[in-house]
């Protein structure tokens, strides 16, 4: 009798530990807020800390869950392999987005990774969609998850963030047009929403370009924590009509972010975002970067300014979101995009190791080299990014082994000055694992990155007959934050690095949603 009733106590006792634990369970935020930083510095954010007000980054690293050591595991991420590893929650390797731009086998021209003629733009002309992403993304699950009643949005300077951020199943990806200044979107999505035409019409920068001007926000006596070789007492920039590329200009300044903002509070306002109990996304990115392609040595007062601004910005989304949700019904999710412009100065006066490497000589002497192994042909049908494409048909028409012939570009390459390690499609698909060979698997992908990858020695510099092709190797570490606060999230700063893959299934353990199709990460743990 005793051993029945000891039973029935320790049965209660579990249901009453189940019925705590369900009590406990975290609220399903009405509201996700993901906002990529593009080029943030978590040392940056940290040394400029007495520059920032109280509710920007101070109240972020106060009130959220701060990882201060973000980690892309791929080679070459740039701003749209990195959004895309953000949403998606895996590597290039099987979403698909090797970079920016990649090189089409078909036509033997750089493609745009967002670039899709199947679809108009609205206020542009540019042919835009997600479709090259070839997983799904975080805002795909939740739009399955709720049968299409949550709401997508994605905010962005770029037309590669926006659109990889909202997906293939978004309400709308808007990003600022090269030309005209106006927000844009593409015709792939159901509808254009009347709040940004509204928008268009009547507030947008195109109205204000010419009176705007960028100089410092505090006083340049303040801005002391950068050392710098160049003498410079303050700067102003002005964006007006007598100097060309104003929009591409601007939207490399953090004046851009101001922008953002503003087109986020009007979706925010004029949407049915945040409105009922269904998790909805707004998904924004801001510009941390260098200004019109400057170095970071003569650009010490802007790159400060530059995080003075940004924080300001979120200090004012915060607010807003507070007071139109409460932060108890919303959820922020802030990371860099980890990558920063790799810059060329001149090594050689301080007898630093450094050269040039011309991708079309290196590609010319291995066409040479082949046909003197296997007779006359075009073998090297084009380059790019470091790249070597071979022509496939012509090797499958002759019958030769193209796994061998990828061995000996390689073993030929590796001679070449400057070359650090050459990889080959077929060593990345079936060659055995080192940790430098890990991030450069993950970033091929088999149709769309070439048949042999060149990977440098670190301060040597890519030449390509384009000069905005040109690359300086770097490998030095430069931290990234990723800072989740919000909905009953506890504080905490954490500097044991962390995946960025882990992003997309820690915001779908918050949405109780599935995460992305080809995540193979773990949601973070102890974060709720």
């Amino acid at each position: 009798m005793k051993t029945h009733v000891v039973s029935f106590v320790l049965i209660l006792s579990a249901f009453a530990d189940l019925s705590v634990s369900a009590r406990s369970v975290p609220v399903v935020p009405k509201l996700v807020i993901g906002i990529t930083i593009d080029q943030l510095r978590t040392d940056y954010v940290e040394a400029f800390s007495d520059l920032f007000g109280e509710n920007g980054f101070k109240r972020l690293w106060k009130e959220g869950r701060v990882y201060g050591n973000t980690e892309y595991t791929f080679a070459n991420p740039d701003r749209a392999s990195t959004v895309a590893a953000i949403y998606t929650g895996t590597t290039p390797s099987l979403n698909g987005i090797i970079g920016e731009y990649w090189m089409d086998r078909a036509t033997l021209r750089p493609v745009h990774c967002t670039d899709d003629y199947a679809f108009m733009g609205n206020y542009t002309d540019e042919s835009s969609s997600p479709a090259h992403l070839l997983t799904s993304t975080i805002a795909d699950e939740l739009k399955v998850a709720t049968k299409g009643n949550g709401w997508v949005y994605a905010i962005s300077p770029f037309r590669e963030a926006a659109l990889f951020a909202a997906g293939h199943a978004g309400d709308g990806a808007f990003w600022l047009e090269g030309n005209t200044g106006k927000w844009c979107g593409t015709t792939y999505y159901k509808s254009f929403p009347q709040w940004v035409s509204r928008y268009n019409e009547k507030s947008s920068v195109d109205f204000r370009i010419e009176s705007l001007v960028w100089s410092p926000l505090l006083p340049v006596g303040k801005y002391t924590h950068l050392i710098s070789e160049w003498k410079k007492e303050t700067f102003k920039y002005k964006f007006d009509e007598k100097k060309a590329n104003k929009y591409k200009r601007f939207v490399t300044s953090p004046l851009v972010n101001d922008e953002v903002n503003a087109l986020a509070e009007e979706c925010l306002n004029y949407s049915l975002v945040g409105k009922d109990d269904i998790p909805d996304l707004l998904l924004l990115t801001y510009y941390a970067g260098l200004y019109n392609n400057m170095s970071s040595m003569e650009s010490s007062l802007e790159i400060q300014d530059t995080y003075v601004r940004l924080d300001k910005c979120l200090a004012q989304l915060i607010e807003l979101v507070e007071k139109k949700y409460g932060l108890q019904n919303v959820v922020f999710v802030l990371v860099s995009t980890g990558q920063t412009r790799p810059e060329a100065p001149d090594l050689s006066k301080y007898r630093i190791p450094a050269g040039e490497f011309y991708l079309n000589r290196c590609a010319a002497l291995l066409n040479i080299y082949l046909m003197a192994v296997y007779g006359e042909g075009n073998y090297v049908e084009t380059y790019y990014d470091r790249q070597i494409y071979l022509n496939r048909k012509l090797i499958e028409d002759r019958r030769l082994n193209l796994a061998e012939i990828q061995d000996k570009c390689a073993g030929f390459l590796i001679q070449f000055s400057g070359v650090k390690d050459v990889y080959s499609a077929y060593r990345l698909l079936l060659g055995a694992w080192t940790p430098d060979m890990d991030k450069v698997k993950n970033a091929f992908n088999y149709r769309r990155s070439g048949d042999v990858w060149i990977d440098l020695l670190p301060g040597w510099v890519v030449v390509d007959e384009n000069p905005v092709m040109n690359k300086t190797v770097r490998y030095a570490h430069a931290p990234a934050p990723l800072i989740f606060m919000g909905g009953g999230i506890k504080p905490d700063v954490i500097y044991t690095p962390v995946s960025a893959g882990c992003i997309a299934p820690t915001l779908a353990n918050f949405m109780k949603i599935r995460a992305p199709n080809a995540c193979t990460e773990r949601s973070l743990w102890g974060i709720d």
